[in-house]
């Protein structure tokens, strides 16, 4: 019945997505980042719903005859010079065997984030990919959070097969990192039961990343909430709801969930610690001798360990985002990931301090504080994880680039008179309700 009812989705999708090709990149988001096909037992399982998606809406650029145009800003660029160095760095790969995979892969969600740059150009379009953003990864935190609080937290989260969140660790830090988006779509609720719910998503998430029994997620959280609560304009709920949750979350998990953090200051009885820090001395060994272009996509080989690592016996992937982006990448890969992450955190504070001139802007300011949030979880959480590839932290800075670009509009129009069809001027301050890119504001709640 699952199988049954994804298809008729996607494909009942299709003729409105050919039509407008935004939509093809909310479809794909859905399907990436939610994985809902995994949740099937049938033929969805493994249909290539996600290509058949991407095949359409690229068909749909071509033939709608609507302009496309990828709007470039710092953080858009230095992605693009990443994505470019990606492919330089597999010409020169340490293990060239079906290396192809694997980069194929990395192209194909790159591919559709430059899509989703070139197409969303309306400002509903942004508010529609952070609620796919949300709701996708959303539906898991749900799900855990009722699975750990009601079973007590004697069994850990995991996320869908075979996909980036698959693992315990990987799921919570996506978690968390959906909370800020969560706390943004919550602010701006029209219905006051939309906002209860949203609330109790956000909640819930917090407890199923705790159940996930995950020591870098009680590590990203910390400095995660403090900086929410900084940027966050409702600081006296903020604060109550804390107080509230998170004595109720942390009693509710049993002990030997308190014994497995308790385990985070002695790292150096652990194996897993061990294994990730001979792995990230591996990539630097690897990024040693090969400074420039690193070994490329699947370092994580016996051979290569043998040659580079401390610990031969131990391969195992690097766990890190930073140190991956070293080892496959070289120096210029690391250099130009953190420019990317640089650009987009000063892109959001650029989007801030706008607010501040205009209040206009405020929707727009609160949403880019929140994915700075969300960002501070992925560079911490990132930090002892493998997510390098991971899309969700793309598609924020898709959202950073396309705000940016909403309110350079919108102050451009108003500086400038529009020549309408025929000839006729329009005066500036008539100029915002035509702009394709006007928002409404309703009131902070």
């Amino acid at each position: 019945m699952r199988d049954i009812a994804i298809a008729l989705i996607v494909f009942g999708s299709l003729p409105f997505i050919f039509k407008r090709p935004w939509l093809g990149v909310l479809m794909w988001v859905w399907l990436g980042v939610m994985n809902p096909h995994k949740l099937s037992y049938g033929f969805a399982y493994t249909f290539p719903f996600a290509q058949i998606v991407a095949a359409v809406t690229l068909l749909s650029i071509v033939f709608s005859g609507r302009r496309s145009r990828i709007c470039w800003s710092a953080p858009s660029i230095f992605l693009l010079l990443f994505v470019l160095w990606m492919c330089v760095t597999t010409v020169f790969a340490l293990v060239p065997d079906n290396i192809f995979n694997a980069w194929a892969t990395v192209m194909k969600i790159m591919l559709m984030v430059f899509v989703a740059l070139a197409v969303m150009h309306e400002r509903k379009h942004i508010e529609w990919l952070v609620w796919v953003l949300a709701l996708s990864l959303g539906f898991y935190g749900v799900k855990g959070g009722i699975f750990t609080i009601t079973g007590g937290g004697e069994n850990r989260v995991y996320g869908p097969p075979t996909t980036f969140i698959e693992e315990n660790n990987t799921l919570a830090v996506a978690l968390l990192m959906t909370i800020p988006l969560i706390w943004y779509l919550r602010a701006y609720a029209p219905k006051a039961w939309m906002r209860w719910a949203l609330m109790g998503a956000a909640v819930l998430c917090a407890a199923a990343a705790l159940g996930s029994y995950s020591r870098g997620a009680l590590v990203t959280i910390v400095p995660m909430l403090g900086f929410l609560w900084l940027k966050s304009r409702q600081k006296l709920m903020l604060t109550i709801l804390m107080l509230i949750a998170a004595p109720v979350l942390i009693g509710v998990m049993p002990e030997r969930w308190f014994n497995r953090m308790e385990s985070i200051s002695s790292y150096e009885e652990d194996t897993s610690s061990m294994g990730r820090i001979n792995a990230w001395e591996t990539a630097f060994n690897i990024a040693k001798d090969r400074p420039i272009v690193g070994g490329g996509f699947h370092i994580y080989d016996a051979k290569i360990f043998l040659r580079y690592s401390p610990n031969p016996d131990d391969v195992h992937a690097a766990h890190s985002i930073y140190f991956a982006a070293l080892g496959e990448h070289g120096w210029v890969g690391l250099s130009l990931f953190l420019l990317c992450g640089f650009s987009a955190w000063r892109t959001a504070s650029w989007i801030a301090h706008k607010a501040k001139e205009n209040p206009e802007f405020k929707r727009e300011a609160d949403l880019a504080l929140m994915i700075q949030v969300s960002l501070l979880g992925y560079a911490v959480g990132g930090a002892f994880l493998s997510l390098l590839y991971f899309d969700v932290p793309y598609y924020l800075i898709v959202v950073l680039v396309l705000l940016r670009a909403h309110i350079e509009n919108v102050e451009k129009a108003k500086t400038a008179p529009v020549i309408r069809k025929y000839g006729t001027f329009i005066k500036p301050s008539e100029v915002t309700d035509s702009l394709p890119l006007k928002s409404t504001h309703p009131p902070l709640r």
